[in-house]
């Protein structure tokens, strides 16, 4: 996977999160992964189709969750209201609009779906196709892990593919 594909998320996750939780996330652990993902808590997904194609899994453990719907609302929530798994969505709404302009301004074309709660069976069947980028930041108030399954689709590699002379 091109870093140029994931940076975008990568810097607009932690701007909101910082934003949202009053004091600045950290990267906490880096890894690859080939299976099926095991959710931690909330999780939302992103799918993208054209010349990138993947997903992005926004996964957030309950109290990092209900910080977030806390903002949202302007008021205390707590991790088991009914508004938390929407400001999960939401939450994804901002990431992954803040990095398809990034993306967008660099010329690529790609149609972004609608965020979706997922379960753990959909995040088992979300990971087997392909190889995962899986970032785990640390907030105050819990864990928020981004897995990024993004690739050029196969039009896109072939235009920058060297040409025979």
């Amino acid at each position: 996977m091109k870093m140029d594909l994931i940076q975008p998320f990568i810097g607009s996750l932690d701007t909101v999160l910082a934003e949202m939780m009053r004091e600045p996330a950290k990267i906490a652990d880096l890894a690859m992964e080939e299976d099926g993902y095991r959710k931690k808590g909330l999780a939302a997904e992103v799918m993208f189709k054209g010349q990138i194609e993947g997903r992005i899994v926004l996964d957030m453990e309950p109290k990092a969750a209900a910080k977030v719907a806390s903002y949202l609302a302007g008021t205390e929530v707590d991790p088991g209201e009914s508004i938390v798994p929407e400001a999960v969505c939401e939450l994804a709404n901002m990431v992954i609009g803040n990095a398809v302009t990034q993306l967008n301004d660099r010329g690529f074309q790609f149609k972004v779906y609608p965020p979706a709660l997922l379960t753990q069976e959909q995040c088992d069947k979300a990971g087997q196709d392909s190889e995962a980028t899986i970032l785990c930041f640390e907030t105050p108030c819990g864990n928020v892990y981004l897995n990024i399954a993004m690739h050029y689709h196969a039009r896109r590699s072939r235009e920058r593919a060297p040409m025979a002379v």
